[in-house]
């Protein structure tokens, strides 16, 4: 065995390091949380929030049907008729008793699925902590939103600009019977502080109506990755160049959409 041989086996140990090297040479992607965070994306899921419609009355009907078909049995829903004099919900009844522990909660949002009047929907806020049991199982005047349509505020709850936007997003995107069809329409009530919310769109190639200009939800979903997240292909130059090609697919596919549409048209045309 030569000198070179035996310096390379002793010196060996180095390329354990080769990792720690490599990584040491590239940015830093370390935020400094709490007093800095990555915007959340639309579709967060976080504390329920108890909504109201316009007029002030609560959504809630107390039908008891998110507590039914939660998973982790931490809904607890009693329900109440109404008072003549003075009704709480338009229905006949109102949810009296409404608690969620949030010690079992698993945030899979079939509550939100199940509820007929979109009386309960997430918000995005997940950062919040407890030191006793009593504070973590929420009762509906801490779930309920106040006057002004907004989440109450916890003491132990951490909330930033924009967690209370676009709450349960996927609800308003998800088109009834799976039909492109009626993407974009709205088929929800109007809740007390923000009105009836805009439909979430971009799902289908080429979506119709005034907010066809609205990026596809891939895209918007992208824009909250660092370039550290994004997969290799991705990045730099090679990333520029995969989202083109991208782009020309989806207007090729676009174009042979219509150019069947056109073609349809003709044929029924001719027929007729």
């Amino acid at each position: 065995m030569g000198i070179f041989e035996e310096m390379r086996e002793e010196l060996n140990f180095f390329g354990g390091f080769r990792v720690t090297l490599e990584q040491m040479a590239r940015p830093r992607v370390t935020s400094q949380y709490p007093d800095e965070k990555k915007p959340k994306p639309p579709r967060t899921h976080g504390r329920h929030v108890l909504n109201r419609y316009e007029d002030g009355m609560e959504k809630c009907i107390g039908c008891e049907l998110c507590a039914g078909v939660c998973p982790a049995d931490c809904i607890y829903v009693r329900g109440a008729s109404n008072p003549p004099d003075d009704p709480v919900s338009p229905g006949e009844r109102y949810g009296f008793v409404y608690e969620i522990n949030f010690l079992r909660c698993i945030h899979c949002d079939m509550c939100v699925e199940a509820c007929p009047t979109q009386a309960i929907t997430e918000s995005k806020l997940f950062e919040f902590s407890f030191t006793n049991r009593a504070d973590a199982i929420y009762t509906k005047a801490e779930l309920l939103v106040g006057d002004d349509g907004h989440p109450q505020h916890m003491p132990w709850e951490d909330w930033r600009d924009g967690d209370d936007q676009n709450t349960s997003a996927w609800m308003r995107a998800t088109s009834p019977g799976g039909r492109a069809s009626y993407e974009g329409r709205v088929s929800w009530s109007g809740e007390l502080g923000y009105g009836v919310r805009a439909p979430e769109r971009g799902q289908a190639l080429d979506p119709p109506g005034p907010l066809a200009e609205v990026f596809a939800l891939r895209e918007s979903l992208a824009s909250h990755l660092l370039a550290a997240d994004r997969p290799e292909a991705e990045r730099g130059m090679k990333g520029v160049a995969y989202r083109m090609r991208g782009r020309l697919e989806k207007a090729r596919a676009r174009g042979r959409a219509r150019g069947r549409a056109r073609a349809g048209r003709a044929q029924a045309g001719g027929e007729a």
